[in-house]
């Protein structure tokens, strides 16, 4: 694929949390047959007084410093594109270790509506060039832009070793709850 046009909305600190390695998953209420996708950059969560309250205190001063996306008047960057090498599902209960996410257990439990969660890992790539995106319209999850975005030149975020070494523990991870 040398361009795309798809996109999932985020919140911007996890974005950046991705972009920059600190996570490689996202865990949802669904699954979803879309495998790849940008980035796109929101804040509905910067509008609430505890917003830090949903992340692990020791990311407190990297999610203030990445509340907001980078924007151009009405238009925001986007920086990274992801694919989705692997959806498991896990019971609520069960969420995996906080080394794999910036958020808090309990935000995580929170916005779980029902008894399954999927966790999505995640490859994440630094577009080569950075795309200044107008507004979407509609979706919550999921939108397209209404111009293809350039992957030609993309670099991944973590090399292969360190993506297949964090990789390799969640499923350790997730083999051993099984196991019990």
């Amino acid at each position: 694929m040398e361009s795309t046009n798809k996109c999932l909305k985020e919140w911007n600190a996890i974005i950046e949390a991705l972009g920059q390695g600190k996570q490689a998953i996202l865990i949802r209420n669904y699954k979803t047959n879309v495998t790849d996708f940008l980035l796109y950059p929101t804040v509905s969560y910067a509008s609430k007084d505890d917003y830090l309250d949903n992340f692990q205190v020791n990311y407190h001063d990297f999610v203030e410093n990445n509340v907001l996306p980078e924007k151009q008047s009405n238009k925001v960057l986007i920086k990274y594109y992801a694919t989705i090498e692997k959806i498991t599902e896990k019971p609520v209960s069960w969420i995996p270790s906080a080394k794999y996410y910036i958020w808090t257990r309990d935000h995580v439990k929170s916005y779980m509506t029902g008894s399954t969660a999927f966790i999505w890992i995640l490859r994440v790539y630094r577009l080569k060039e950075p795309y200044w995106a107008e507004p979407t319209t509609g979706a919550i999850k999921f939108a397209n832009l209404k111009s293809e975005v350039s992957l030609e030149g993309m670099e991944p975020v973590l090399s292969d070793n360190v993506f297949f070494n964090l990789i390799n523990g969640l499923f350790d991870e997730i083999s051993r709850e099984q196991s019990h």
